[in-house]
């Protein structure tokens, strides 16, 4: 494909060389004032067109009674009339060529009723006038480096920073922290409103593609199309490294009370496991998003988690290594000739063991940070080096005399960090007074922060992404299975019959995709009960009901176990059978399951549901009967690579018992990582699959059983 032609339309007007402000206005407490006056008070070179029926002329400009009576079509539209006139708006803009407008009003979808016919005829006129909208209900957009600020803020400096943001506050405190930090700069700003028609994804993509942006920053409230948000994610954090801090959690994706996977899904955890997924750093605070955007700006990656710590003081350097330890890097292990090289150099009460602690030594002598830094820099079990302490305000502390030695020592940093292709990070008390030793060293691009906690969070961020393109740039290693025509077949019935799937019909769908499976009996009447106890003889066995109105077995009193012989196997029925129905009185009963017991083991849960914000998302976790309540569960989008089963595996807290605590033998994990990616290849090949768990599956040295299998259906929707 031509790479002119795909690329994104939404550069033709978020980089405008003309626009129309259609409600310009001469008071200025209105949209149209200010916007006018950010266009004009910022230089913009291209052309305005104002448009107001009842004046000529507007803050010095030629203005228009219509859209139709313009000139020229203008690449953008500025629409900051009432919501009512937008739909028409829109139909002019289309007739006179404009290719995408901006909706400032509110009053659509988010106030429902009337609200939400209103959004749809919007939505429908733009599509026929072929106009896309930004917005309705947006904060507005700029493009610095185009020198459109059509939300008139003042002291904003045009940098490399773009941004998303659904709360217009959130912008306001960015644009405020980058003022204060002094060297932060944005490309562009959009508001995206309601999301009526263009998304995340769809500015993503503009974002990866744009020349002056290196970092593209999201503030995320809820997503409305997340799986394109997630397409979009994994190709541009290919390119540039993607920023988001997710807001609360959202109820979208839940489906309570019908399966574990469903209740759990749709959360904020959710969320974050599929954007990390796809390259995308998630921040955890909002304080995150500038420091973390910006060193990620500066240094892009980083080849690995093993951190060097060079600080002048012990309690900070210990403070450093807990914030490095719980973010999941590693202190470096220095090697002999590393510590023999730094011993050689600093008093001899310097601690030379990671973190290394120069006691002293450059008190009187600043410059030896240079001599450290580089002789770890060179150390090859380092990747990153984070120096913490008081650099930069020696000449403060102690005499100033040591400034210049401690400008000289920046400048010689910045050559080592240059010449040695590491990365630097920088911990010191005096940023906040911004000493000329420390503007020199981020002036050379080294991060420079006045708290620890945020110097971490960007190392973890460097570390994650660096992870991320190593495994992007290879092959992904995934599972593809052949379409079942007798799965097909018991779909189709469930779906005819609308019900679920029962349990020894969703195990016969597991079967059939090469799913191990103990063996079952599916008994209906007496005399199979009587057959299936001489077949399993003294073996102990499971009991459960079927029925297509008992989706929580347990709860009703239908599950019984540990049953062995011919009585007890007809006691337990009847048991069975009276307890379901007081449970349901209603209730249709199929018979009853029966499964041998399951051996010792580990209990997960495996399960996936059908998002309708993500799509099909794969789970594993701790299983039994308090996945909900512990929620020790990862996700991951479907289709699954080895490295994503892998990797969800490790991520779970209680990973650890896999790998045999107490005596207990390991468990066989490739027989996880298979199942798991065996059930991410049904979810791509059946859309009929609404919700799948496994829970319990017993990990075991020799392989894993499934205890309990449910198949939730729904017809699929079409496109």
């Amino acid at each position: 494909m031509d790479q002119a032609a795909s690329r994104s339309e939404l550069h033709a007007f978020l980089a405008p060389n003309s626009i129309a402000v259609i409600g310009a206005s001469n008071d200025p407490t209105k949209r149209g004032y200010k916007a006018l006056v950010g266009l004009i008070d910022g230089g913009y070179e291209g052309q305005i067109y104002p448009i107001n029926p009842k004046s000529p002329e507007i803050l010095g400009l030629r203005a228009y009674p219509s859209v139709q009576s313009l000139p020229a079509a203008a690449d953008l539209a500025l629409i900051c009339t009432p919501a009512s006139s937008v739909p028409g708006l829109l139909r002019e803009c289309g007739r006179n060529g404009t290719r995408g407008a901006i909706i400032l009003a509110s009053g659509f979808g988010e106030i429902g009723g009337e609200g939400v016919a209103l959004e749809a005829e919007t939505l429908a006129a733009a599509r026929e006038a072929g106009v896309r909208i930004i917005g309705p209900n947006t904060s507005g957009m700029f493009n610095l480096h185009k020198k459109v600020n059509l939300l008139a803020l003042q002291n904003v400096r045009p940098g490399d920073i773009g941004i998303v943001s659904q709360s217009g506050n959130m912008l306001l405190a960015l644009a405020l922290e980058a003022q204060r930090n002094g060297y932060i700069g944005f490309s562009t700003y959009v508001g995206p409103g309601n999301q009526t028609d263009i998304g995340f994804g769809d500015y993503l993509r503009y974002l990866s593609e744009d020349e002056h942006t290196r970092v593209a920053t999201f503030y995320i409230e809820g997503f409305k199309d997340g799986r394109a948000f997630l397409d979009a994610a994994r190709e541009a954090t290919r390119v540039k490294p993607v920023v988001v801090y997710k807001s609360g959690s959202t109820q979208a994706g839940q489906k309570s009370a019908s399966s574990h996977t469903g209740a759990l899904a749709g959360s904020y955890a959710m969320t974050v496991d599929l954007l990390r997924q796809n390259g995308v750093n998630v921040v955890g605070h909002s304080d995150e998003i500038l420091p973390v955007a910006e060193g990620l700006g500066l240094l892009q990656q980083t080849p690995g988690k093993r951190i060097a710590i060079l600080s002048d003081g012990g309690g900070q350097a210990t403070i450093a290594s807990d914030r490095i330890s719980e973010a999941g890097l590693e202190l470096a292990e220095l090697s002999d000739q590393t510590r023999a090289r730094l011993g050689s150099i600093l008093f001899p009460q310097a601690s030379l063991a990671n973190p290394i602690d120069v006691a002293g030594s450059t008190d009187a002598n600043p410059g030896l940070f240079t001599e450290c830094v580089d002789i770890l820099l060179q150390d090859d079990q380092v990747d990153m080096v984070f120096l913490v302490g008081m650099f930069g305000g020696y000449g403060v502390r102690f005499d100033q005399s040591l400034e210049s030695a401690e400008n000289r020592c920046a400048v010689e940093m910045a050559q080592s960090v240059a010449a040695r292709r590491k990365g630097l990070v920088v911990y010191s008390l005096y940023a906040p007074i911004r000493p000329v030793a420390l503007m020199t060293l981020r002036e050379a691009g080294i991060p420079v922060y006045d708290s620890i906690e945020l110097a971490v969070s960007t190392l973890r961020a460097l570390s994650e992404r660096g992870a991320y393109l190593q495994r992007a740039n290879s092959a992904p290693q995934r599972l593809s299975l052949q379409r079942s025509s007798d799965a097909d077949t018991l779909f189709a019935r469930a779906l005819s019959e609308g019900r679920d799937l029962l349990e020894p019909e969703a195990r016969q769908v597991l079967a059939d995709y090469g799913i191990p499976l103990p063996e079952s009996r599916w008994v209906h009447t007496a005399e199979d009960l009587f057959a299936a106890a001489a077949d399993y003889a003294d073996r102990p066995v499971a009991m459960k009901i079927v029925s297509r109105d008992i989706l929580h077995k347990s709860d009703a009193g239908g599950v019984r176990l540990n049953l062995v012989g011919e009585t007890a196997l007809s006691d337990a029925r009847d048991a069975i059978e009276k307890s379901c129905l007081q449970y349901a009185p209603e209730a249709r009963l199929e018979g009853v399951l029966l499964t041998p017991m399951a051996t010792k083991g580990v209990e997960v849960i495996i399960g996936a549901s059908r998002d309708p914000v993500f799509g099909p998302v794969v789970m594993f976790g701790l299983g039994g009967i308090f996945v909900e309540l512990f929620k020790d569960v990862a996700f991951r989008a479907a289709p699954l690579s080895r490295y994503d089963a892998e990797a969800m595996i490790a991520q779970v807290k209680a990973s650890r018992i896999l790998d045999g605590i107490r005596g207990e033998p390991a468990v066989d994990k490739q027989a996880l990582i298979d199942l798991l990616l065996r059930i991410s290849s049904m979810m791509e090949l059946h859309p009929e699959i609404e919700s799948l768990d496994l829970n319990p599956v017993i990990a075991r040295a020799d392989g894993c059983e499934l205890v309990d299998a449910r198949i939730i259906v729904k017809a699929p929707e079409l496109n």
